[in-house]
Parts: structure tokens; sequence; C-alpha cells
């Protein structure tokens, strides 16, 4: 497909973008849940694949919390000739998140009432907020049908997806999420966004762009870690050797992870991405979680991984439970909820029959 013209982007991300990357600039002001007004966006997305003339061979991935729209880098297993995400069949998507700081606006572009970065202004978004643009994007494109899979907060916006835009959605994939976002997790996400706003350099969120909380963020990643892999793995990998006094493995294990993710994240986006994921619950506003999900009759895959701290597969059952048109399958593995960016053979062995099952055969 054909790169669509835009503006003079207003982004400044973290890393540089990649030269397939293109930049949606909608202009049409958007009212957002927390009652504030984001007077213009832009969004960053990748496309693979084309469009066929009905236009309903789309594919969508939302990615996770520290994601981008570059979904050969984080899930290279599934993207390709043969795999699940087939460009020869499908035309896949991926759209970095509002609020992300890999193109789309969000703490690092520029405010456009002041001509500087937005930092901590930046308004609170919610999950549904991410569908109403995404959506605005999607219709841009003429898409007729989408097919739509997400993991983690990805999952969490595809549910959202089947109830505000459901003539759009052809299917679901969910992939290690939930119905809504728990106590635990709201506890543990708070936890790390302390981290964050305890570091001098915070400064209340206005610091430089160049500059920004190392500490408190690499703190927040290592908070973070813990709960994405599980106790086998650790065990396994770190263990203590003989029972004696030692400097610990594992320590130096979670020092590299908080040290290689302040080199490509933002605290601030870090803050925003993860109130946002407070914001999930299908059940908000429409009778009970319940309610909700048992008016989403597409086709949905739930996927759980038996060893998620994170999202315990009895939140997937739940789901299985009150989804009407639903298949649930368990993935065994030792690496939690990490396990859907690194069990790709397992995931695409479920994935794609599912995705055949459900694409439309036209041209």
């Amino acid at each position: 497909m054909e790169a669509i013209a835009t503006t003079t982007p207003l982004i400044h991300s973290r890393v540089p973008l990649h030269q397939d990357t293109q930049l949606w600039h909608s202009h049409a002001p958007l009212a957002l849940d927390s009652g504030e007004l984001l007077p213009e966006y832009e969004l960053a997305w990748r496309c693979w694949g084309k469009l066929n003339s009905k236009r309903d061979n789309a594919v969508l991935v939302v990615h996770a919390l520290s994601g981008s729209a570059d979904l050969e880098a984080w899930w290279p297993e599934l993207l390709g000739a043969g795999k699940p995400l087939d460009p020869e069949h499908d035309f896949v998507i991926c759209i970095n998140l509002l609020g992300s700081c890999y193109g789309s606006s969000g703490p690092l572009t520029l405010n456009p009432y002041n001509h500087r970065p937005w930092r901590s202004a930046f308004p609170r978004i919610s999950v549904r907020d991410q569908v109403r643009t995404q959506s605005a994007l999607i219709e841009h494109l003429g898409i007729q049908q989408l097919r739509i899979i997400g993991p983690s907060l990805g999952g969490m916006i595809a549910l959202e997806w089947a109830l505000l835009k459901p003539e759009l959605v052809h299917s679901l994939t969910l992939i290690a999420t939930t119905a809504a976002h728990s106590a635990q997790a709201i506890a543990n996400s708070e936890c790390q966004r302390a981290a964050i706003r305890l570091d001098p350099s915070f400064n209340n969120g206005d610091y430089p762009i160049e500059q920004q909380p190392q500490h408190g963020l690499a703190l927040a990643r290592r908070l973070a870690f813990i709960g994405y892999r599980c106790s086998e793995e650790f065990s396994e990998r770190f263990g203590r050797v003989g029972g004696q006094q030692q400097s610990f493995s594992v320590l130096d294990y979670l020092s590299h992870q908080g040290e290689k993710f302040v080199r490509r994240f933002d605290a601030n986006s870090y803050i925003r991405l993860t109130e946002c994921m407070n914001s999930h619950d299908v059940g908000r506003g429409r009778g009970s979680t319940e309610a909700a999900l048992q008016t989403i009759s597409q086709p949905c895959l739930v996927l759980s991984l038996d060893s998620d701290q994170l999202y315990p597969p009895a939140e997937q059952q739940f789901l299985a439970e009150h989804l009407p048109n639903v298949q649930h399958r368990v993935i065994r593995s030792r690496y939690g909820h990490d396990g859907f960016l690194i069990e790709t053979e397992a995931v695409a062995a479920v994935l794609t029959p599912f995705l055949r099952s459900t694409e439309t055969h036209s041209t």
C-alpha cells in the first residue's frame, strides 16, 4: 500500500523511527475519557502486505506496554511468508499506541498549544481512547473488516475494539490479557510509577528530554520485570549454588534489564501507559464485566500462559466462560507473562489455523 502523505511530523521519538514508519495526523480534536481534550494527534504505524479489493483482509496487531509499530522487531517469528501473519494473505498493521515514545503523540511530542514537548502535561488516556484513535486511522484507510490480535495491554485494547467498533471487528485473538485490570495489577504499577516520581531528576515530569530520570525508570522496569517472568525460571537460571552467600546473578540480570530499558523508553510515557492500563474494565458503564463480554459475538481465540503471574490463566478462563464464541488454549511456559514473546512456536501453532479459519478469501 502506498504511504499516506502527512504534515511535518510532530514527533520527538526516544529512538530513531524505522524508515518504513508512516505518520498519520488527525486534526480532529479528541475528547478523552478523562474529560480533557487532545486538540490534534499523530499516530506512527507500519504495514506489511496489500489490502485486497474488498478491503477486508486486514490484521491489526496491537502491541503491549513498551512495544512499538515495528512488529518484526518484537514478534519476528510470527511475521513473514508461511508464518501466521503472512503478507501474501494478510494486510498486517501495527500502530504505536497514543502516549508511547515511538512516534505517536505522547509526552515527547510537541504540544500544539505552546510548541514545546508535552512532558507530564500530556493528558491521561484510557484503553477506550486508544481504540478511538486507532479506529480513526483504520477508517481513514477505508478498511472494512479487521482481525485483531492483542497480547497483554494489546488484548485489553482488542476487547474494547469489539465493544466500541463491532462492525469493523471480524475476530479477536486475546493473549495473556484480562477483562479488567485487577487490584493486584494496579498496585504493582503504582509502585513502579512511585519509583519514577521519587527520582530527583523526575522534577514532577518536567525533565529535559535528553536527561530523563534514569534511576527511577530503571527501578520501575526491575519491579515490572519480576512480574513478567516467574519463580521457576528465576530458580533455574539464578538459583543459589551450594547454599553459600554470594553475589547473586539475578541482581545483575535485573540491573541489565533496567539499564537497557532506560535507553529506549521514556519515563512520562511509562506513567501514562500504565495509568491507561489501570483504566481497563470492559464492564465500566455497561452493567457488568460479564454482560459486556457476552455481547461480543465475533470468533475469539484466548491464549493463556500457565506460568503467567501478571495476568494468571484464571483471568483468561473468565474471558472464556463469558465470551459466546470462543476457543481457549493454555500454553506451557517457564517464562511467565513474557512467554507470549518467547514461546512463538507454540503461539503460531494455535494462531495460524485460527487466522486462516477467519479470513475472508477475498482477492
